[in-house]
């Protein structure tokens, strides 16, 4: 399904709709076929205009057996179309779904456009001549569906054969199966008179003009990680060790060797920080990737490259909590994790990505504030982002941020080389690669002299420190832009998002002002520090509403750090916000 739903948005972008995803699967490798916790659904929303969410009730129900229709048929819209693979609606298949009769028999469907299709069957005529025999046949049946969406939507065909004879391209027999399936489900659709007269006309979105590609958030991550270390002029190094949803970041380096890019998978979470922080140590932009689990274990070595005042970052892809909790499903809980998440006073910057598209300019400005204070960065993006698409208009890349690496090279001071002498702006301390003559230094976990960084156990030494680098994480603030603040006039309340909610809040916003509301919406990319106005900005504001994908982590920031009265809208349900609960909850407390 993921595949198929991969292939529908593909075709869908090459059509020109502008669209959103949501991969929905379980995190077992082979869940139990056939089961409530075996489904797995890819949704999928394509317009002619601008849109932000995958949508909040389908129009259009692909069941390919009975668990796949009870687990989705909530969400479908009333009236909307339910098309049902009938082979797969058997006695022991229901009984697994827990259905105790047909529900394609029993009326309960009634208020639905049902369509059905003998798939299996229709399959395994389409395929009998491809050389492919066995049990396999019935693997190309999401191509009989993705055929018939593929007439009910007016895909071109084109894109999806041009991508089987490409991936299958060792195994014609897959290709000619996958191909004979997927013309066989869009001849159905031509052919038979439900299908036929059940369609629907998306016409292209007229979106400012540019090159697109279909992009992934794990995939512009990774495409932004290597943007900024060109413009820093450093070579970069990934290690990771795979984990849902973050290992896509390391396979998407992977291939990109020629822009310098060294990857590693490490043996383990703690293995992988320790090497990308030895990779920082002698000059590269040291990576290292992971979700919530990873990030605990990690903890300890990112406290060394604060110590040690190393650039460094640390990709949080963000999932369902605590301890193993929900691999495959998305979640918002690392924020506290991020900005105290470690021992002593060791305050860091945090950077948030809010779509897949954003994720490529939140890694850039991740990697600008670790090289230009010599700091560990946390980039935190989450499941939905990593593992959804969107249309990208590619950027000129003459117009990307640049800010050149300036290593030490010479000594700094009368008494010789001065490893933390700062630079009075930004409190960060010069980078010199190991090796370099006359600039030996001492780096590690003790605490250092603030010039000499020698081992010092002196009292007032460590203090100085301690403040001076909690002095170099707020300066960042200085080096950020202000809040905008998207309002109406006279507003009473301000929502306030951080990350993946963007899309939903901004929908919510949007729908809840074509009722006459007056709302005002900011959302914030730096999450530590804070941009210098937001005090300012949620005092304007009678109401402040802070929706996470958490138990209200950034509402109780705000209330600490402002003293503002903040009211959260809190969901953990391993699924991204509906544009209507943002709406609904932004008229309640308009009324209230």
């Amino acid at each position: 399904m993921q595949l198929a739903g991969a292939r529908f948005t593909d075709a869908s972008a090459a059509f020109g709709n502008d669209l959103a995803t949501l991969p929905n699967f379980p995190a077992e490798i082979r869940a139990p076929a056939g089961t409530l916790a075996g489904v797995s659904a890819f949704q999928i929303h394509i317009a002619g205009g601008d849109i932000l969410t995958p949508g909040d009730s389908p129009d259009v129900l692909v069941a390919m057996n009975p668990a796949a229709l009870k687990k989705n048929i909530d969400d479908l819209k009333p009236g909307g179309v339910i098309i049902a693979n009938t082979d797969s609606f058997e006695e022991r298949n229901l009984a697994k779904a827990g259905y105790e009769v047909n529900p394609l028999e029993d009326g309960s469907l009634d208020g639905y456009n049902l369509l059905t299709a003998p798939m299996d069957e229709l399959t395994k005529e389409a395929v009998k001549d491809s050389g492919v025999t066995g049990r396999a046949v019935l693997r190309s049946k999401n191509f009989f569906a993705l055929g018939a969406l593929a007439w009910m939507f007016d895909r071109p065909q084109e894109t999806t054969l041009d991508w089987v004879a490409e991936k299958f391209a060792s195994k014609p027999e897959v290709v000619a199966a996958n191909t004979s399936a997927f013309k066989a489900g869009y001849n159905y659709g031509i052919t038979t008179e439900a299908f036929a007269v059940t369609t629907f006309e998306v016409p292209p979105a007229e979106l400012p003009a540019g090159t697109y590609t279909n992009v992934v958030g794990n995939q512009t991550i990774a495409w932004g990680l290597i943007a900024g270390a060109q413009a820093a002029g450093l070579p970069l190094f990934y290690a990771s060790y795979p984990i849902t949803p973050a290992s896509d970041v390391l396979h998407e380096l992977s291939r990109h060797k020629n822009f310098g890019v060294k990857t590693f998978q490490a043996e383990d979470e703690i293995a992988a920080v320790g090497v990308a922080l030895g990779a920082s140590f002698v000059g590269h932009l040291g990576v290292t990737g992971t979700s919530g689990p990873g990030v605990a274990l990690k903890s300890e070595t990112i406290s060394l490259a604060l110590m040690a005042e190393l650039p460094l970052i640390i990709v949080d892809v963000q999932r369902g909590g605590p301890s193993t909790g929900l691999p495959t499903k998305t979640e918002q809980s690392d924020l506290m994790m991020a900005i105290h998440g470690r021992h002593g006073e060791a305050p860091l910057p945090v950077v948030s990505a809010s779509s897949p598209s954003d994720a490529f300019d939140a890694a850039i400005e991740a990697c600008r504030i670790a090289i230009k204070y010599m700091t560990p960065v946390i980039l935190l993006s989450d499941g939905y982002i990593g593992t959804s698409s969107e249309p990208w208009r590619l950027p000129d890349v003459a117009q990307l941020p640049s800010f050149p690496t300036t290593f030490a090279t010479e000594i700094n001071h009368d008494d010789g080389y001065m490893p933390y002498l700062r630079d009075p702006e930004t409190l960060s301390r010069p980078w010199a690669v190991p090796g370099t003559p006359g600039l030996e230094h001492r780096v590690g976990g003790l605490e250092k002299d603030q010039l000499t960084g020698n081992v010092s156990y002196v009292p007032a030494n460590h203090e100085a420190m301690t403040i001076t680098r909690e002095n170099k994480t707020k300066a960042v603030a200085n080096d950020i832009p202000d809040i905008v603040i998207e309002e109406d006039a006279d507003a009473e309340i301000l929502v306030v998002a951080w990350g993946s909610t963007y899309s939903a809040v901004l929908a919510g916003v949007r729908n809840t002002r074509l009722e006459g509301h007056k709302v005002a919406h900011i959302h914030l990319r730096h999450l530590n520090p804070f941009p210098k106005n937001l005090d300012e900005v949620l005092a304007r504001y009678p109401k402040v509403l802070v929706p996470e994908l958490n138990r209200g982590q950034l509402s109780r920031l705000l209330r600490a750090e402002y003293l503002t009265p903040t009211e959260s809208l809190s969901k953990v349900q391993g699924q991204p916000f509906m544009a209507a609960e943002i709406k609904a909850k932004i008229i309640e407390m308009l009324e209230a």
